[in-house]
């Protein structure tokens, strides 16, 4: 291997020095290891989402999340609904379908699922590209405008399980967050 280019300008016609051959059929390799085994984690890793997207008009979504979110908003024991610092917390009914709505700088709303209950997410944003990430689970999904992304989830263990926005998305990008909370 040369620092300084090759006396001869024709490179491409000088013979391959063993060493560096070496070194392409092992990055060759490699790369088909690669490109075989992304459709093999999809199967065994279990980190890939099987999900299904459909496209859809972000106000029509923003209404259909609001619509559900009145249906089923949390109660306490006097009748008067339950929120977490001004966002309504929405209990679906077990194996029901969950919607989320993601915009200018907030999850909404507070979502409480039931612990070993399996539930379709559907997810889209009403303004700008965010990402969602569940915390402390590693779940990452990019949230377009226009797109309604709708994936399966089975909470494991009851707690409180953040939402940040990972995709910058403007000034207030850092007081972006939201809730998932399981409950047994």
């Amino acid at each position: 291997m040369a620092i300084t280019p090759p006396a001869n300008r024709l490179w491409w016609k000088e013979p391959i020095h063993g060493l560096e051959l070496g070194w392409i059929v092992i990055a060759f390799l490699w790369g088909l290891f690669m490109f075989f085994f992304m459709i093999a984690w999809h199967f065994i890793g279990d980190q890939n989402l099987s999900n299904e997207t459909y496209r859809v008009r972000p106000a029509i979504y923003e209404e259909k999340v609001a619509a559900w979110a009145e249906e089923f908003q949390k109660r306490d024991a006097d009748g008067q609904p339950v929120d977490v610092e001004g966002t309504p917390v929405v209990a679906p009914p077990e194996g029901g379908d969950v919607y989320l709505l993601a915009r200018l700088w907030e999850f909404w709303p507070v979502v409480e699922l039931k612990k070993g209950v399996k539930y379709r997410i559907h997810l889209s944003s009403a303004d700008w590209q965010h990402g969602f990430s569940l915390q402390p689970v590693n779940m990452n999904i990019s949230v377009h405008p226009g797109y309604e992304h709708v994936f399966s989830l089975t909470p494991t263990e009851a707690g409180d399980f953040g939402i940040v926005c990972n995709e910058f998305c403007g000034i207030g990008h850092h007081t972006m967050t939201g809730l998932i909370r399981v409950v047994e």
